[in-house]
């Protein structure tokens, strides 16, 4: 497939990698519907991406809620005349230790169930509704020329102390990578992850730089990664046909 062919939805999109990926998508000729819960980022988005070879389109979504992704797919469905692809980027951080006893107080607190359930909601099961939400649509209109699925993970899913939700919930997305890879070949429809390491964005950016440098300590390339870095994964895997089922690791050499 070829990027400028691509009518293509990213989840996230008004933010951090998601932005990134709807102006260098649009960039590059694609048709883009960028969705968010952030309807400020979404209009800034937007503005910045005018004159671009394609076209984007935002689109208010909450991922975890069922009803909005099929209003919004519906929705960029019709504006865009058909989709052929999805970047389930949208995600959230809820970290905590399962359990933890304070020194001080011997108190013991925990991981509430809150913290987990939103971050499942938002990091695996959004990218199943999105990923069903862009499939149904595809087989239904019994859609020409293939269909891609791109899932960020990320370099948790290996287990990170800490972030027992978010880990689980990125092991689980590329465990559908691989299931609905083999369940879509049939129509078309390639399936990958991409898992980043430390990439800079407004997250990283917010950290102390001490605590930063630390970090960077087990990253053998010492640095951190840049979101286009991550695009070169996304282009390439739209633009391998031959490629599915599987995970880039863009992480740097990195280990948990």
């Amino acid at each position: 497939m070829k990027l400028e062919d691509m009518k293509i939805v990213v989840t996230g999109g008004a933010s951090g990698m998601g932005r990134h990926f709807s102006l260098a998508l649009a960039g590059a000729g694609a048709s883009v519907a960028a969705c968010d819960m952030n309807q400020e980022g979404l209009d800034s988005l937007a503005k910045e991406a005018e004159g671009l070879p394609g076209a984007l389109r935002t689109y208010t979504c909450n991922v975890a809620d069922e009803a909005q992704v099929e209003a919004t797919f519906d929705q960029a469905w019709k504006d865009l005349d058909g989709l052929n692809g999805v970047v389930n980027n949208a995600g959230i951080f809820r970290d905590g230790l399962l359990v933890k006893k304070d020194k001080t107080t011997g108190q013991v607190k925990s991981m509430s169930l809150k913290n987990w359930q939103a971050v499942i909601d938002v990091d695996l099961t959004g990218p199943f509704l999105c990923t069903r939400a862009l499939a149904s649509r595809m087989v239904d209109a019994d859609a020409k020329g293939g269909g891609v699925v791109v899932n960020i993970a990320s370099i948790s899913r290996h287990g990170n102390m800490g972030q027992g939700n978010y880990s689980a919930a990125k092991a689980g997305l590329h465990a559908d990578t691989v299931v609905w890879a083999k369940e879509l070949a049939r129509y078309g429809i390639r399936v990958a992850t991409i898992a980043p390491g430390f990439i800079d964005t407004p997250i990283l950016q917010g950290m102390r730089e001490d605590a930063l440098q630390m970090m960077l300590k087990g990253v053998p390339l010492r640095r951190v990664g840049q979101p286009a870095e991550i695009f070169a994964g996304i282009k390439f895997i739209i633009e391998c046909d031959y490629f599915t089922g599987r995970c880039l690791d863009i992480d740097g050499g990195l280990r948990l």
